[in-house]
This record gives C-alpha cells, sequence and structure tokens, in this order.
C-alpha cells in the first residue's frame, strides 16, 4: 500500500498461514482535501491474485462447470457444495492466462483453446487483497471424466456439462451462489453471439 494520499503509522501481521492477516493503523485523505484521524484498526486479509476461467464449447453451445466443497459458505449457512466455473490461485512467476489454462486441466480435464479476458475485479475490497482475473476459454466438451482435482490439494471435483442456457438459468434463479461465476456466466450471456462469430463456431 503506497499511496500519497494515505499514511499507513503501523502494520503488524496478527496471522500467516492459508491465510495472511494483516492489521493496519493509518489515516487518509478526505474528498474535501483534508486528513481523517487515525482510523480504528483495520484487518486486511492477504490470499494474493486468483484466477476464474469460464469453460465454453461454443461448437455443442455448452459450458463445463464444476462443483465442490467450500467451507466458506458452509460455516455462514449457505450451500456447502456450490456449482462454480474453474478457479485457482496464481502461482509465483505465473501469469493469470497461464493459470487459466493450468486449472481447465487440473479441475476438469479440459486442454484451452482461444481464451478470451472478460475482466479482473477485487472480491471484497473492504478487508480482502484479492484480485480475480477472469477468463472465458473455448474447450472441447466431449468426453470428459466424472471427477477432477488434484489429490494433494485435497480436491474432490465433479466435472458438470450443461447447456449454455441452463447455466445462465442457474445465475437468473440464484443457483450460482458465487460471484466469479456470476460475473463470467452473465458476460456469456451477453457475448456469446460475437464470441462464437470470432471463435468461427461451428452452426
Amino acid at each position: 500500500m503506497n499511496h500519497q494520499d494515505i499514511e499507513i503509522l503501523d502494520k503488524k501481521t496478527a496471522y500467516k498461514g492459508f491465510l495472511t492477516v494483516d492489521v493496519y493503523r493509518l489515516r487518509h485523505r478526505k474528498f474535501d482535501g483534508t486528513w481523517t484521524d487515525v482510523l480504528p484498526p483495520r484487518e486486511v486479509c492477504d490470499r494474493g491474485p486468483a484466477v476464474g476461467v469460464l469453460l465454453y464449447d461454443p461448437d455443442r453451445e455448452a459450458v463445463v462447470m464444476i462443483e465442490q466443497f467450500r467451507v466458506g459458505s458452509a460455516a455462514a449457512g449457505g450451500p456447502a457444495w456450490m456449482t462454480e466455473i474453474v478457479a485457482g490461485m496464481v502461482g509465483e512467476g505465473e501469469s493469470p492466462e497461464e493459470v487459466a489454462r493450468r486449472e481447465a486441466m487440473e479441475e476438469a480435464g479440459c486442454a484451452i483453446g482461444e481464451i478470451a479476458e472478460v475482466c479482473d475485479y477485487y472480491v471484497s475490497p473492504g478487508a480482502f487483497t484479492e484480485v480475480v482475473h477472469v477468463f472465458c476459454g473455448r474447450v472441447d466438451s466431449r468426453g470428459l471424466a466424472a471427477t477432477g482435482g488434484l489429490a494433494e490439494e485435497h480436491e474432490d471435483i465433479r466435472i458438470l456439462v450443461m447447456p449454455t442456457d441452463e447455466a445462465i438459468r442457474m445465475m437468473d434463479e440464484n443457483r450460482l451462489r458465487n460471484s466469479v461465476s456470476i460475473i463470467a456466466v452473465g458476460w456469456l450471456a451477453r457475448h456469446r453471439a460475437s464470441l462464437r462469430e470470432r471463435w468461427h463456431a461451428k452452426r
């Protein structure tokens, strides 16, 4: 955090594990040009950048999605298993596109051909540093396995192939309960005609 309108008075790491939690004492310039008082301690969860990729088969007009256990939503009283797009964390030295292609193979057994950038966004900017890079990748959805994921990462993933319209219906009916999937499927709903034309999809 390096900005001329932010003054950091103190930063301490409160926890470091799968996630890192840093505690900041700071103040910032206000819209009228003056400065705030020192704010109450602000906890920031540092998780690093992530990637989500919607696997789209324009020739069959289908998408490949996955279902897996999610402890956060379960702890909040929500669904313990979620239907999602393929996603993963960016490793050291990796580009977001490289992660999209790697995770597509690891989680769904799909090789991505053409790939389109959708957007990048901050998951919860009030408390998390995590930025997610979202893509849509062209795949062949035929003959996929029923399950995927890496045993060493404790992944137990169900692979789902569904018509694109069914994925859009799930979004509209609030059955996609995670932001990256809603963003990606909503983007495809608006852009699939131009994407099919760009990718010379079969008619």
